[in-house]
């Protein structure tokens, strides 16, 4: 069958488009890539949560697939809100890479040998609260752009270090020469950090049978947990949220957080069980967070 396969047009959506794309010619489809243009990246130059969030890397490629313009649109799973729109789904999330964060020094060495006072860069709400939590006397700046664009500002010296995902350092095969990974245990990833998304139209069966052969039944798991521990917190763009789900065997553990935007308060928790109730572990985490005061962080968007 023919597949119209829309992605973004920065080199590591493509890349990461075109990894789905070879996938699903291996299985005999015939694939054509469409860029598509979205909102976050004519944004280029502004804080996200000012203007609707991740979801701006998002929207566009929904409005193609429910227009008709492509059959499947292909996403960083946690630029996804955690409630599609109507008529869409996710039938599809290849194997997930690294889901760690990774520090970006120019002199080398983790967040214990950081200079007082040093300025890292990053416009994560989760990774600002993470590293002030971890050192509060930091300077955190915000830096947008693509992967390319904050290396290069690293190595102009605009900042003395650089927080991103390690996934997209090893989607574009990129070995800087000072990236400290920052363990899941100090430094929780964002929900679907790591994971690919494939969406599609919910009535298009005879293209969500062509996905579902790229699927990882792993992956889905750790993808369902997290994302039900994120809507369950009904969390937006303006709290630093965190949740990172592992597979061990049939049991599937989860980890959470909500913090304050400055670091001082954060709330952690975890659950495991059964993989088959990933969706329920997810939401009583969450559950189990709002209980402990996560719904006031929430409601005050990450203020203490």
């Amino acid at each position: 069958m023919r597949l119209r396969l829309g992605t973004r047009g920065s080199r590591l959506a493509v890349t990461q488009s075109g990894q789905v794309a070879d996938a699903l010619r291996a299985r005999g489809a015939e694939v054509e890539m469409v860029v598509i243009r979205t909102s976050g990246d004519r944004l280029a130059d502004v804080a996200l949560a000012d203007f609707g969030g991740k979801a701006l890397f998002v929207r566009e490629i929904e409005e193609a697939l429910l227009d008709g313009r492509v059959d499947a649109g292909v996403h960083s799973l946690k630029d996804m809100p955690a409630v599609l729109p109507a008529g869409l789904w996710l039938p599809a999330y290849p194997p997930r890479e690294d889901p760690r964060d990774v520090l970006l020094t120019r002199a080398g060495g983790g967040l214990d040998e950081l200079p007082r006072g040093a300025r890292v860069a990053t416009s994560s709400l989760r990774r600002r609260a993470l590293l002030l939590a971890r050192r509060p006397d930091l300077s955190i700046e915000p830096i947008r752009g693509n992967v390319d664009t904050r290396l290069r500002k690293l190595d102009e010296g605009l900042c003395d270090g650089l927080v991103m995902a390690r996934a997209g350092l090893d989607r574009l095969g990129l070995k800087p020469e000072h990236a400290h990974a920052l363990s899941v245990e100090e430094f929780l990833p964002a929900v679907g950090q790591g994971i690919l998304g494939v969406e599609a139209r919910t009535a298009d069966t005879e293209v969500l049978e062509a996905l579902r052969g790229v699927d990882h039944t792993g992956t889905r798991m750790q993808a369902l947990a997290e994302r039900a521990f994120l809507c369950r917190l009904g969390a937006g763009c303006h709290t630093p949220v965190a949740g990172h789900a592992r597979l061990d065997g049939d049991t599937i553990s989860i980890a959470g957080l909500v913090a304050s935007l400055d670091g001082a308060t954060v709330l952690t928790g975890e659950a495991s069980g059964p993989g088959s109730q990933a969706e329920a572990l997810g939401e009583r985490l969450a559950g189990d967070l709002l209980a402990r005061g996560a719904r006031a962080l929430l409601d005050a968007g990450g203020t203490p």
